[in-house]
């Protein structure tokens, strides 16, 4: 092979090499560039165009706005109707995470348990969150009715007074409350029970050793070893619940909150104020103050959490090396 040649064959080789470090140095971020493409497209561009409509009062028939500072967030910070809608959201999103965080631990527990056709009962809790929020929202609404609903029928007939849950503003938040946990809870069940078959069958077997009943071991064992888990599933329940819209919108006929913004919610209220009052500008600021709730709340889980983490996983390493011994 001549000189020429072989020069040849190694500029070809050095550019395939180079080309080869190229790749594999570049193609992860190739992989996951449509994801950030589409994320900047119709995630985070809105969010900031949002945020820069909120100091302006926009038109919406020319799109364009005239800047008016903070005004939109000082109005809305002194407006009653802002303030009864954070109570709503609030009232909701507790009556609907808590019992629902209980429920989904108790029906993880019994689908870890020995049960037959495991598959069927694990499917059968998860059929509420893939129903049509609207669905849910409708046939629920219609249990809760104050003339005609089943339950005020079943009331009835057992003699007693039916219940105003469209009147009054703790049924009404029980009411919808209802209808998030029987969408969510079913979800929130399969995540804990994935954690649940991820702690080690070890301690189960030393704590029958030792005596321990089920009761026992559900308390000392699980719960201690679902706490990363919890707190996992405790933040994004926060983030969804403060966000709640299908089902109060859907709780009545006119989607208005009720008469006295009996189930107003933060979401439905920028909802109304932006397409039933036409001010996307104060609608805009109205997305930034429920944004900023929601920061602070999850802000808040993180550090009261973030101890809690570090004690769980020290004890379940003392618990490890206990039967290990």
């Amino acid at each position: 092979m001549s000189d020429t040649q072989k020069s040849g064959a190694a500029s070809r080789r050095t550019r395939r090499d180079r080309f080869t470090a190229w790749e594999h140095k570049f193609s992860p971020y190739l992989y996951i560039a449509p994801f950030f493409v589409i994320f900047a497209l119709v995630g985070m561009f809105p969010i900031i165009y949002t945020g820069v409509i909120s100091f302006m009062d926009w038109d919406l028939v020319r799109n364009t706005g005239t800047f008016i500072g903070f005004d939109q967030y000082a109005y809305l910070l002194s407006q009653p109707k802002f303030w009864i809608a954070v109570r709503n959201t609030f009232s909701i999103f507790l009556l609907s995470s808590v019992p629902q965080l209980i429920a989904a631990i108790v029906l993880a527990a019994l689908l870890d348990s020995n049960l037959r056709a495991k598959t069927f009962w694990r499917m059968g809790v998860l059929v509420p969150y893939v129903m049509a929020p609207v669905a849910v929202a409708l046939i629920f609404s219609n249990m809760f009715g104050d003339k005609y609903g089943l339950i005020n029928n079943l009331l009835s007939d057992l003699g007693m007074s039916p219940l105003a849950w469209h009147v009054n503003p703790f049924l009404s938040h029980v009411a919808i409350a209802t209808m998030v946990n029987f969408r969510w809870t079913g979800y929130n069940t399969l995540i804990l029970l994935a954690a649940m078959q991820a702690v080690p069958r070890e301690l189960y077997e030393a704590a029958t050793v030792d005596g321990a009943g089920r009761v026992r071991q559900f308390f000392s064992i699980t719960v201690p070893s679902l706490k990363p888990t919890l707190i996992f599933v405790i933040i994004t329940s926060t983030i969804g619940g403060l966000q709640i819209f299908d089902e109060p919108r859907m709780f009545d006929q006119t989607g208005t909150g009720g008469a006295n913004n009996q189930w107003l919610t933060v979401s439905l209220y920028l909802y109304l104020t932006g397409w039933g009052e036409w001010d996307f500008g104060r609608a805009a600021a109205i997305a930034w103050l429920l944004f900023l709730i929601i920061l602070l709340i999850g802000v808040i889980n993180l550090v009261a959490t973030r101890s809690v983490v570090a004690d769980a996983n020290v004890r379940t390493k003392r618990r490890l090396r206990k039967v290990a011994r």
